[in-house]
């Protein structure tokens, strides 16, 4: 008998995505200078036990955050004594604030423990969450707002603005002063462990109650090659692509702040090559070698030390 092979068929989108993946350039890991070869626009590889910063790329340039800035309502809200164990309804405040966000899964008229609603926020960075965090400490969405300016006061960061709880419209700042911020975070061993949650399901307060299962954004979370120890991502039109992550590296912690990617993956490509750099014997011994260079200097006013900087040209 003769066997008859089904002729293969071409797949449009198999087709394009081949295309796509042909015609893509190979990003090189290091430039001409040694550096890590980083895409973002705005970028800064901090030192975070001792401030130094490593590696500066437009550090002190104001732009839009996205995302990122929620974890200043984090700050807020934990150093308000939130009651985590407490649940919280969503509301159709919440539902108005997040409008012209990502999909929601918060549900309104159902409650969550505070505590799970950190996590919604931080993990899976749902819009809705912010505002009613805000509301669990008796803080109004504009309330909520002052307060995470003056909590950007409070830590020196005087580029850094809030106009929006959830960073859909507004909310501006630089590398520098977001590495800071995100120092400051991990500070908090609530915040901190959920910064560097891969996944986790939580259930609403109701009737019918509904079980949730979210996954991080941060993808270098789910990946087994480099010790990640907590990040937020970030993504509007205006910030493009963003990513705040910490990480153990050639025997430091370190903090790396990516802004203004264009491509929502360029932000871990940019990880991993700073964190291949880091760990490479050549990687340390440039930075001991390195002087501070023309305009890499922090003029930010927050408490970041300059020492052995390299500079991206």
């Amino acid at each position: 008998m003769q066997r008859i092979v089904p002729a293969l068929v071409a797949v449009p989108w198999v087709v394009a995505l081949a295309a796509t993946a042909a015609a893509a350039p190979r990003i090189e890991p290091l430039t001409q200078d040694g550096l890590p070869n980083v895409q973002a626009a705005r970028a800064v590889v901090m030192d975070a036990d001792t401030g130094a910063v490593l590696y500066a790329r437009q550090p002190s340039e104001v732009a839009a955050i996205a995302s990122t800035g929620k974890i200043f309502v984090a700050m807020v809200v934990r150093a308000r004594a939130i009651d985590l164990d407490a649940v919280t309804e969503i509301t159709e405040v919440d539902r108005m604030y997040a409008k012209g966000g990502a999909r929601t899964r918060l549900a309104v008229g159902h409650g969550f423990r505070n505590l799970d609603l950190l996590r919604a926020m931080l993990i899976a960075s749902d819009n809705r969450a912010p505002t009613a965090l805000g509301r669990a400490v008796g803080l109004s969405p504009e309330q909520l707002v002052a307060a995470m300016n003056s909590r950007a006061a409070a830590l020196g960061l005087v580029q850094t603005r809030f106009t929006d709880p959830s960073g859909l419209r507004g909310n501006v700042s630089t590398a520098s002063e977001m590495a800071l911020a995100l120092r400051a975070a991990l500070a908090d061993p609530v915040l901190a462990e959920i910064l560097a949650t891969p996944e986790v399901t939580v259930r609403s307060h109701h009737r019918r109650p509904h079980r949730i299962f979210y996954r991080n954004t941060n993808v270098a979370l789910h990946r087994d090659q480099y010790l990640v120890t907590g990040g937020k991502t970030g993504y509007t039109t205006a910030a493009g692509y963003c990513l705040l992550i910490s990480a153990r590296a050639a025997g430091r912690d370190v903090i790396m702040v990516f802004l203004g990617e264009q491509h929502k993956m360029t932000r871990f490509g940019d990880f991993g090559r700073v964190m291949a750099w880091l760990s490479a014997a050549e990687g340390p011994a440039l930075l001991a070698d390195q002087g501070e260079p023309e305009g890499s200097a922090d003029d930010d006013g927050g408490s970041m030390a300059q020492v052995g900087v390299a500079a991206a040209r």
